[in-house]
């Protein structure tokens, strides 16, 4: 048993963490300034939710044997400062979680795009496969406990590799610290502008990712980004390079078709990105040794990860189906409206998409989403006003943002109530509505 004293234990994945290593046996302290759902009652399950929200440096004693530090805590934070001074192990997240597959096959998922999907894609493969493995993803997936996994005898480790920084106190890529053996880029396309002010900032840490491969591994990577391929060809690199684009698929009776060789799949998600996601996913499978047929038959009751074109009402008589999606990067919505256009030819989409993140409320940033939208029929950007003030930003003009958009018919709403108004007047039989945030929306529920 050790002790792990979590700073900034709220975390979406950070909690998970510290849940995962207390079902282990481990004794599990914790601190944050704040902790909100689902993270609240998770940790007060499993008796982990601090009594007192707030930084406690007399927590800190030499009876801890690590500390893990999240991003979201600040390099002044009065725990940290007391656990240095008394030279406690400190590990960030992602080297926490290399420390323990560091002797694993790991399998590394990047990209601007379609990270957790393609990691949730392989982690559905193997365990269909009956393969014993490891994991870190950014959502929760159906049949799996919690968002990340160690142990001590799975012999793969999947990783969702995200290229956000690491810690307070390492300002790198958290997916500098993996050293994949197999690794997928998904494509590149500019985010984290807070992080990475310009392009080349942010294509910069991609170039480190592949350089950070195990010499002999393998990068699987997406042949239909031109950025991508431009980089890759600039490398002199000595591992085996997989290019992939997007499986052949069809629509059949309004389901999903892949088509491969000779043979047809009925799969439950959709979209030619998701198609493409599924092809990244097929490449893992084989380089570990399964045949085409066992792939691609788990990839038939692969359901999705949640917040990731997750269908949360559907009804079959009025053909009125509502979705919700994480997307919020211009090349995700963009990607995911696309989806459903491609899926629901026939009928009236309806696509709320909220600015949310640091990087789509940035003015010099807008203009990354122009046209991401073009293929709903009915186009609304939502602001809520409370997480304006959070974020310390100024009202957005509602013109000059159809400008950012490249679209004079996308509408606006900065309150919940107007919005939800909005949403009911455009509802009608055969139509689809989309959602997408990374926040909620201001609590809207349809």
């Amino acid at each position: 048993m050790q002790h792990y004293h979590f700073i900034a234990i709220g975390g979406a994945v950070m909690h998970q963490l510290a849940s995962h290593l207390k079902n282990q046996g481990n004794r599990i302290t914790g601190s944050d300034d704040a902790i909100y759902e689902p993270a609240k009652s998770n940790l007060e399950a499993l008796g982990l939710m601090p009594a007192q929200v707030g930084w406690f440096p007399e927590k800190i004693d030499s009876t801890i044997d690590a500390i893990i530090l999240g991003m979201h805590a600040k390099a002044d934070n009065p725990e940290l400062l007391k656990a240095q001074s008394l030279g406690l192990k400190i590990y960030s997240f992602p080297e926490f979680v290399f420390e323990q597959c560091k002797n694993k096959t790991r399998i590394a998922v990047a990209g601007s795009h379609g990270k957790t999907s393609i990691t949730s894609m392989i982690m559905h493969m193997l365990r269909e496969n009956y393969k014993d493995f490891d994991y870190l993803v950014g959502a929760k997936l159906e049949g799996f406990n919690f968002m990340v996994k160690t142990s001590e005898t799975a012999p793969l480790m999947v990783i969702e590799a995200d290229e956000y920084l690491t810690s307070p106190l390492d300002l790198r890529s958290k997916f500098l610290h993996y050293h994949p053996h197999i690794a997928i880029i998904s494509g590149i396309a500019w985010d984290h502008i807070n992080v990475f002010p310009t392009f080349d900032e942010y294509l910069e840490t991609f170039r480190k990712f592949i350089k950070s491969i195990i010499p002999g591994g393998y990068l699987i990577y997406n042949e239909e980004d031109e950025e991508l391929v431009k980089m890759i060809t600039s490398l002199q690199l000595s591992i085996h390079l997989i290019p992939y684009k997007a499986f052949q698929f069809d629509t059949i009776n309004d389901e999903s078709v892949l088509l491969h060789q000779t043979a047809q799949y009925v799969i439950n998600v959709f979209g030619s990105h998701n198609f493409a996601n599924l092809k990244a996913a097929f490449e893992v499978g084989k380089i570990i040794g399964l045949n085409d047929n066992a792939i691609l038959s788990s990839f038939q009751t692969f359901k999705g990860a949640a917040k990731r074109l997750e269908m949360i009402a559907n009804d079959s008589e009025k053909r009125i189906t509502i979705f919700r999606d994480f997307a919020h990067a211009p090349s995700k919505v963009k990607a995911t409206v696309s989806a459903v256009r491609e899926r629901y030819a026939e009928r009236k989409i309806i696509a709320v998409f909220e600015l949310h993140t640091y990087s789509s409320l940035q003015e010099n940033f807008i203009e990354q989403y122009a046209h991401s939208l073009d293929a709903a029929d009915v186009r609304i950007l939502f602001l809520d006003e409370e997480a304006l003030k959070i974020k310390n930003k100024q009202d957005l003009d509602t013109y000059w943002l159809k400008q950012q958009f490249a679209d004079d018919s996308i509408v606006v709403y900065k309150k919940m109530e107007t919005l939800k108004e909005k949403i009911e007047s455009e509802k009608t039989e055969n139509c689809v509505i989309l959602l997408m945030s990374s926040g909620n929306l201001g609590g809207l529920q349809v």
